[in-house]
């Protein structure tokens, strides 16, 4: 079963509304993406705990509708 990447954009900004969010679909199959999200809210906290927010923001699709997602995370500049 694949997952289409708008919906992990909505998912993710969802969570994080100030994000930046750029989504590739890396196999053309809809279940291998990567996602590039900053994000003021992961100033200060370290990359574990980034991904774990973006992991929370999927509500549970990870490892079962959407089956790998390559993450890069971190904290936009400020304006």
């Amino acid at each position: 079963m694949a997952m289409a990447a708008a919906e992990i954009e909505a998912l993710i900004r969802a969570a994080l509304p100030d994000a930046e969010i750029a989504i590739t679909d890396l196999a053309g199959d809809g279940d291998h993406y990567k996602a590039v999200v900053k994000s003021a809210a992961f100033a200060g906290k370290s990359r574990v705990a980034q991904h774990q927010m973006v992991y929370a923001a999927l509500q549970g699709r990870m490892g079962g509708v959407l089956h790998a997602l390559a993450l890069e995370t971190g904290a936009k500049d400020p304006a």
